[in-house]
């Protein structure tokens, strides 16, 4: 029989390619998107092209703050899996936008629960939750495991605290396959431009081809344990493969600076990032995480699951990617048709 499943945030670099995955192991797949005047699809338009004569990937609006219109999707298409991907992810906007964040991550976690709660009375569906590394914060133990205490740092990671317990809450309570992914940095070619490594590859490809001069970083002293989104899909996946509910790290054990990465990805393109990075307070965040770094030992042995991209391939991988964009963005720039 066919399986089924619901991606919250299916338009973001995690749920994008969660569903290629997923389409490949021959699920029928839903996507959660919200509604705008523009569209948001980019990252999953080539899996539309892939399957229009098999039209396996099914898109529904919706938002994950409005509860009632979510259950009546889950009921509706009664997935055997949900994936909770969807949230304001950007950790320096959730300060200045703290009460949406909680709406978002927090009471969105709540309604999906919720949803599923009720469909697990009609069938049986497993709920994966994306939980996050920040909420270890100013850490309290190096390296950090599923046993080690959060201590959150912004409003995001706060709200992800909440979402991570209402998880753990609705496993216990109501026996619902239930459980958190908690997952350490992990990028990707089509991770966020806002967000500091694609910030980072973007820069450095426009640098290189002349678009830009600059890139202004806020703490680059900050480490952090970064892998690659296409392994993380894959823990996911896993992590509701697993015979009983559970939460698990996923991380690749390896931490480095915000200035290590830099210095990865202009030296790619045969520059000296010193040349061209400087300092912006603008971006420093009111409450700084310093240092995450993961163990994923509990997810090696009862998942099989280990990242298999280093940091030196990951930035290799978006240098060039950005690298090739910077490129095409500067030709249609400079070229005169005849």
């Amino acid at each position: 029989m066919t399986k089924s499943a619901l991606i919250t945030g299916i338009t973001g670099q995690d749920g994008s390619y969660l569903a290629e995955l997923l389409l490949e192991k021959g699920y029928t797949v839903h996507g959660l998107v919200r509604r705008s005047s523009t569209f948001s699809t980019e990252r999953i338009d080539h899996i539309y092209q892939d399957v229009h004569d098999n039209p396996n990937l099914l898109l529904h609006y919706g938002d994950l703050t409005d509860g009632q219109a979510l259950t009546n999707l889950v009921l509706d298409i009664q997935p055997d899996e949900i994936y909770n991907l969807g949230a304001q992810s950007h950790v320096r906007v959730s300060f200045d936008q703290p009460v949406y964040t909680l709406q978002a991550v927090g009471v969105g976690a709540l309604n999906v629960l919720e949803a599923a709660r009720l469909l697990d009375k009609q069938k049986s569906v497993r709920v994966y939750q994306a939980s996050s590394s920040e909420m270890y914060g100013d850490v309290m133990e190096t390296p950090q495991k599923e046993t080690t205490p959060f201590n959150p740092q912004s409003p995001y990671a706060c709200a992800k605290v909440y979402a991570f317990h209402q998880t753990v809450n609705y496993r216990r309570s109501y026996d619902l396959y239930a459980s958190n992914g908690i997952l350490f940095n992990h990028e990707s070619e089509r991770r966020g431009e806002t967000f500091v490594t694609r910030k980072i590859t973007r820069a450095a490809g426009r640098i290189k081809v002349g678009l830009q001069d600059k890139l202004y970083l806020g703490n680059m002293d900050a480490k952090r344990d970064w892998g690659y989104a296409k392994d993380y899909v894959e823990g996911m996946w896993r992590i509701l493969q697993h015979s009983e509910p559970d939460d698990f790290v996923l991380a690749t054990g390896r931490t480095e600076t915000v200035r290590d990465f830099c210095r990865l990805v202009f030296e790619q393109l045969d520059m000296n990032y010193e040349d061209h990075v400087e300092i912006d307070p603008r971006y420093f965040r009111p409450a700084e995480v310093e240092l995450l770094l993961g163990d994923c030992t509990k997810a090696k042995e009862k998942l099989g699951w280990t990242a298999t991209t280093d940091l030196e391939e990951l930035a290799r991988i978006m240098t060039q990617h950005d690298y090739e964009l910077a490129q095409r963005e500067a030709h249609s720039k400079t070229f005169v048709p005849n």
